[in-house]
């Protein structure tokens, strides 16, 4: 009797000279293709990365930076899963020899940790690389400077105040994405209980309603640990102080600013990318005289 040939796709034993399958008989579906048991439309193609820059306190002010900045780095998912995830992770591998390190603006500008540069031009070059890298991929910017010293009323968060301004921006863009009517996540970093409860609190009252537009707003708030290695995160880290920078000392040379212009969301839509933001996605409260109302 003639016996059956194996079955082509038969998982090979691990003597066997073929590698055994990395999904065994599962072959994954590509970068954001939705499975059949998940509907096509559960969620917008937009996710929401979320930092800050100087501190929202009102009662110690530091007159060398007396901003507080809230910076949304807006992404498609599939963009970011197939783009913006890869570079980052490969530049780690280039220069750290593993993807563990987390990617801290303020370490990097005071050498600490895994920061240690052996020469100033090593620290530029780096850096450049790292500006290069955000200059190439393609996200959106919504910022808000809060300038600490010229609050009048001082009973107002400025944290808060920023995080209104954010969400409402976050709205009309997803609004010209056509993604309003779907859930988007808004990623933020935990900063402690009572804070965390408070930013949960004020984010949700301003998409119940309490916002400019007196309409719901479908967003959901994701608490991330500081230890988090997310891509997302760690560049909305590395942008919101050249964006404070930029108010706090406009005539200094400000490199990383000049590329995120061009990020930011802005009326007239592509025709008027890299300057007509202010006001737009770039809000700075209060106003700067020269600055009309939108």
């Amino acid at each position: 009797m003639t016996k059956p040939k194996p079955s082509s796709d038969k998982v090979a034993s691990p003597g066997a000279s073929a590698q055994i399958p990395l999904f065994g008989n599962h072959v994954p579906q590509h970068v954001g293709e939705a499975s059949p048991m998940v509907p096509d439309k559960q969620f917008s193609q937009y996710v929401v990365y979320v930092d800050e820059s100087g501190d929202h306190s009102l009662e110690s002010i530091d007159p060398q930076y007396p901003v507080f900045v809230l910076a949304f780095c807006v992404f498609n998912k599939r963009y970011y899963a197939t783009h913006v995830v890869p570079a980052l992770e490969s530049f780690k591998f280039k220069h750290f020899g593993h993807d563990v390190v987390v990617l801290h603006e303020t370490d990097i500008r005071k050498e600490r940790g895994s920061f240690r540069f052996s020469s100033r031009p090593h620290k530029e070059a780096f850096l450049d690389e790292l500006t290069g890298i955000i200059e190439a991929n393609n996200f959106i910017l919504i910022a808000s400077v809060i300038d600490k010293a010229r609050l009048r009323d001082r009973s107002e968060n400025p944290y808060h105040l920023a995080l209104g301004f954010c969400l409402e921006t976050l709205h009309e863009l997803m609004q010209e994405k056509h993604q309003d009517d779907l859930p988007t996540h808004v990623v933020v970093e935990c900063r402690g209980k009572k804070e965390d409860a408070e930013l949960e609190l004020e984010f949700r009252r301003v998409c119940a309603g309490e916002n400019r537009f007196g309409t719901p707003l479908p967003f959901e708030v994701v608490f991330a640990d500081k230890k988090t290695n997310s891509s997302g995160l760690q560049l909305a880290d590395l942008v919101a102080r050249p964006i404070g920078l930029s108010v706090v000392r406009p005539a200094q040379d400000n490199r990383a600013f000049e590329v995120l212009k061009r990020k930011f969301f802005c009326i007239g839509g592509r025709r008027n990318v890299g300057e007509g933001f202010d006001g737009w996605g770039l809000k700075i409260h209060p106003e700067p005289e020269s600055e009309r109302p939108r």
